[in-house]
């Protein structure tokens, strides 16, 4: 009777619509600015929205997902690239039950990934068996081969910038070169380690001043996050700033974007089915290797 009540459960969940996925990168076009911090802290923001959220550690060289939540993952990706497991017994679980794909940090092999190994890694997120509603992506920092493929793979990207000139020039040239060889043309930009909000929509209105001078594209002001010393601290105990010091600055600020993100419609353009993000993430890479 059990075996029946399985297999016709199995049925059942095979003929249902695939349930919407919200994929979502986090991105910089320089390193320094807390991007990571920003993906983790987000993550947990969601997850405590009573979303179930899985968040890809995709700095395939210089992982820290893991170091920032002070978690010691057994396996990573280099072993599902390897065939040894797959993705779901790499997941460990983090705060909030927030899931991690951890990377592989320190291992120089898993940054340069073929284009063809870079696909196997993706693919394997169609052989999931995870209830997902938000997968977040955080890349790595620049605009190498891995980190555009990945961005341009989501529906939406966030980018992250801070009030330092090599940051806005690199933002500029991320944006630029996702728009004018990809034909990405919406971008959300957040502020990170700001003094308030004036200074941060001040950074956003100079980035917006050369792209709509020189690019068509559409910039969003997702929100800003204040420079908080509760986000060093807790960085110090790996533990989100939204767990250690809730009542912070930083952590109000990161439940309110969660907030945002979570009210806005999944993207038109990938029907919100995580095979999408898959299919796409092949479909470049074939075209880069060709």
């Amino acid at each position: 009777m059990r075996m029946f009540d399985t297999d016709q459960a199995d049925g059942i969940r095979r003929m249902a619509p695939p349930r919407p996925v919200r994929v979502l990168a986090v991105s910089s076009g320089k390193g320094g600015v807390g991007k990571t911090n920003v993906a983790v802290n987000l993550g947990v923001s969601l997850s405590e929205l009573g979303r179930q959220v899985v968040l890809l550690d995709a700095d395939l060289g210089l992982a820290n997902v893991d170091v920032l939540l002070g978690l010691q993952p057994q396996f990573n990706l280099s072993h599902v690239l390897s065939g040894e497991r797959t993705l779901d017994e790499i997941l460990i679980e983090g705060p909030s039950g927030l899931k991690i794909v951890p990377a592989s940090s320190g291992i120089q092999r898993m940054s340069e990934l073929t284009t063809a190994e870079q696909a196997a890694v993706i693919r394997a997120f169609g052989e999931m068996n995870q209830n997902i509603d938000v997968l977040l992506v955080d890349t790595a920092a620049g605009i190498s081969g891995g980190v555009v493929n990945f961005a341009r793979a989501c529906q939406d990207i966030v980018l992250v910038v801070c009030d330092e000139p090599t940051s806005l020039t690199d933002a500029y040239a991320f944006i630029k070169l996702l728009h004018r060889d990809y034909g990405v043309h919406r971008f959300q930009i957040l502020p990170n380690m700001v003094q308030d909000y004036q200074q941060g929509r001040a950074l956003f209105s100079r980035l917006c001043r050369v792209t709509d001078r020189y690019l068509d594209v559409t910039l969003d002001l997702l929100g800003v996050v204040p420079d908080d010393e509760h986000v060093k601290k807790a960085v110090q105990r790996q533990t989100p700033v939204v767990i250690a010091y809730p009542h912070s600055k930083a952590a109000q600020a990161f439940r309110s974007l969660a907030q945002k993100l979570d009210a806005q419609p999944i993207s038109g353009q990938s029907s919100g089915r995580l095979e999408f993000f898959v299919e796409r993430m092949i479909q470049y890479n074939r075209a880069a290797a060709l």
